[in-house]
């Protein structure tokens, strides 16, 4: 039987998405089940962001010397498996972060390379993006609920075997399952111009204006990652109700990736027009967060997670793929993924202790003029893009 290639791409998100459920919001306790002081355990999880800005590209370059988009994808499941599994088996803080950075580089490196495959066959077969990728929100939720409950049972050791198996999963699906998309219509290109190709894409400024309102936008999240229960178990809301907030805003994500977006590519609606409203969303949810506010007005903040996360991030692939040469869209998807969800985020995650430490609720300011700095990039972006038409 045929597997269409949006069922393929759908099981290949769900997959990576399964590990990044287990290991986002579980790999702190796991660190600390190994006694690893707080700021230990920040230096592990934000080196591998940091280091993206070297990483990144060099992955990407490494990728596009391939002749399939599966076969660098199968392999650096296999990294993050490997990395991973080998955390759990060594002892030492030097170990440890040496391991996790392998792990965790690997598996953010995933996400663009399947970007870039799964928007190709979207163009082509004619299905919408989002609809694959929201499988992948879908897997998240699921998994980071069921691991939650097997914690109890097992105990934080359990957090490496799971996220170890969901890449092996990786590793499976992508070698026996995604399609044989080929990285160029000829012969890989030879490593020299692949770099060359990364240098043109960093003098295009239209290019760059639009990998900073994405990032921007992306990045302002960082607080609330780090410090939203901890906030709201100072208002006295249980930590129950604390999931279920996380889990209604990913729900939401999940509702706008298959209804909202779908809709929005029949009405002709431009990514440009998406990131601005994505853009204007986080200012608000970030400005009314840094209030403090009741248990009632957090429902439909969270739910501004559709715009301020999934708009901001369907938007920013779209787009950055009608702006790159078509032989440079790996690499292009790849400096957009390490602005966003590594640079960027790595140091508003920094930032985002002293901010909690000096200010509490009001380091939510400080995210809501990072989104401004997007929503004015975007603008920026829409008013040189009308003037060139």
């Amino acid at each position: 039987m045929r597997i269409e290639s949006r069922t393929r791409a759908a099981l290949q998100y769900a997959l990576m998405f399964m590990g990044t459920g287990v290991s986002l919001p579980y790999a702190g306790l796991w660190m600390r089940a190994q006694g690893l002081s707080g700021a230990e355990i920040g230096v592990l999880l934000a080196a591998p962001m940091l280091a993206r800005l070297i990483t990144g590209p060099a992955i990407a370059v490494w990728a596009d010397g391939f002749r399939f988009r599966r076969t660098p994808i199968a392999l650096l499941a296999v990294a993050a498996a490997l990395g991973y599994g080998a955390a759990g088996l060594v002892e030492g803080f030097a170990a440890w972060a040496v391991c996790w950075f392998i792990g965790a580089t690997s598996a953010a490196a995933l996400i663009p390379l399947t970007d870039v495959l799964t928007l190709r066959l979207a163009r082509r077969e004619a299905f919408t993006f989002a609809v694959p990728r929201g499988f992948g929100s879908a897997a998240f939720l699921i998994t980071n609920i069921v691991v939650g409950f097997l914690l109890r049972l097992t105990g934080a050791e359990a957090v490496i075997v799971i996220v170890t198996l969901a890449y092996v999963g990786v590793a499976v699906a992508a070698w026996r399952v995604l399609p044989p998309e080929p990285v160029n219509d000829g012969a890989p290109l030879a490593g020299w111009e692949r770099f060359r190709g990364l240098g043109r894409l960093l003098r295009q400024p239209v290019l760059m204006t639009a990998l900073m309102a994405i990032g921007a936008v992306q990045a302002a999240h960082a607080f609330y990652y780090g410090f939203s229960a901890i906030l709201w178990r100072a208002q006295g809301i249980e930590s129950s109700t604390t999931g279920l907030l996380w889990a209604f805003a990913v729900v939401i994500e999940i509702g706008f990736m298959w209804a909202v977006d779908p809709w929005r590519r029949r009405r002709g609606i431009g990514p440009e027009t998406l990131l601005t409203v994505a853009a204007g969303a986080a200012v608000l949810r970030w400005t009314a967060m840094a209030a403090a506010p009741p248990l009632w007005l957090l429902w439909p903040l969270q739910a501004l997670h559709a715009l301020s996360f999934a708009a901001s991030y369907l938007a920013g692939v779209e787009l950055i793929e009608r702006l790159a040469p078509r032989d440079s869209h790996t690499a292009a998807q790849t400096l957009n993924s390490m602005l966003s969800a590594g640079v960027l985020i790595g140091l508003a995650t920094l930032a985002s202790g002293p901010l909690y430490d000096a200010f509490g609720n009001g380091g939510y300011l400080a995210m809501a003029g990072l989104a401004g700095v997007g929503l004015l990039a975007v603008l920026s972006l829409k008013s040189r893009r009308t003037r060139s038409a």
